[in-house]
């Protein structure tokens, strides 16, 4: 069966998540759905978060079957880390810029010209990637991961130039080369955006995502004052639902897919969110529809697998980032 997204409103809409549910139980189903996910289907899912506490959830869940709402290198961590469960994707089109900014083939070249350095790879990456690398991190524990290598190791950070940025200036390491890649997204958030935004609302929080654009920008215009330091926070998109848990601003402006923005106003329903760029949509997200999702449980498509070789070694990278330290809830 299908439902057309234009019925999925009002009444209709408390009719096709009663059936996605009763689908979901058929199939022994857990539904995951990454925070840049429509929000329809956020509502409907079984968990919402990023793609890697979502994955730490297949893999602690019962359910013998994924359906993991978001693109396609998260399907294949949760795939990773519960390699005995069912992983499907509902649409498997749905891919990542970043991710597909370096392959394993380009990594092998880039390890060779510099033998011996450590290589942090975001888990924005492909589990061929992963498989090359030696440990993997988040947004949220970027720093911590790199901060654990001794100082004098060289290291490769990849994919994303933006978060690599952020972790060179937190730590002051001159040692780290960066993967000039980058989310088409997040990259398109830029310094001009913020500056307007912050001077429209001056006295509203901001929300940066370390992945964007501005994320450089920002921090140096609230050294220099021209932001205000105290409401300027660098942030994942768990740390931006723990900071909307506390805030106290009566506006927070965000810059991240504008998905986040669903979840952060149900949160916290007393601040006005606004998106920095409210263009800063990501296609590849937005593929998940109620008719996709639909169709995945009913017809069990589309099934994600990793070759058993290339996932004990990304499991491997996976798991040396987990056992630096108690990880944050808070992902990318």
């Amino acid at each position: 069966m299908s439902t057309p997204r234009s019925t999925i409103q009002g009444t209709t809409s408390e009719a096709w998540a009663e059936e996605i549910r009763r689908l979901a139980a058929g199939r022994d189903a857990v539904i995951l759905a990454h925070n840049y996910q429509p929000p329809e289907i956020q509502d409907v899912a079984d968990h919402v978060g990023d793609s890697l506490a979502l994955s730490r959830l297949a893999a602690a869940s019962d359910a013998s079957t994924i359906v993991f709402a978001g693109v396609y290198f998260m399907a294949e961590t949760a795939k990773i880390l519960a390699p005995e469960r069912t992983v499907l994707i509902p649409d498997p089109r749905a891919g990542c810029s970043l991710s597909d900014s370096i392959t394993a083939d380009q990594l092998r070249a880039w390890k060779a010209e510099h033998p011996g350095a450590a290589v942090v790879a975001y888990v924005n990456t492909s589990a061929e990637v992963k498989a090359e690398s030696d440990l993997c991190c988040t947004s949220a524990n970027a720093v911590e991961i790199v901060s654990s290598l001794p100082d004098d190791r060289e290291i490769l950070f990849l994919p994303d130039q933006f978060l690599g940025a952020h972790v060179q200036r937190a730590t002051g390491r001159t040692n780290i080369h960066l993967w000039l890649g980058e989310c088409h997204v997040h990259a398109g958030i830029t310094p001009a955006d913020l500056r307007a935004k912050a001077a429209a609302d001056p006295d509203a929080e901001l929300f940066i995502h370390p992945e964007c654009g501005c994320t450089t920008s920002a921090l140096w215009l609230a050294g220099t004052g021209d932001l205000p330091a105290e409401r300027t926070r660098v942030l994942s998109t768990g740390g931006m639902l723990d900071a909307a848990r506390t805030t106290t601003a009566d506006k927070v402006l965000v810059a991240t897919e504008t998905g986040m923005l669903h979840q952060l106003r149900k949160t916290n329903p007393l601040v006005i969110w606004e998106p920095v760029n409210a263009a800063a949509e990501c296609r590849y997200m937005k593929m998940t529809t109620p008719e996709v999702l639909t169709r995945c449980l009913t017809d069990g498509t589309t099934e994600v697998d990793v070759p058993a070789d290339i996932a004990a070694r990304a499991r491997r990278a996976v798991e040396a980032m987990i056992a630096v330290g108690t990880p944050s809830r808070s992902g990318e």
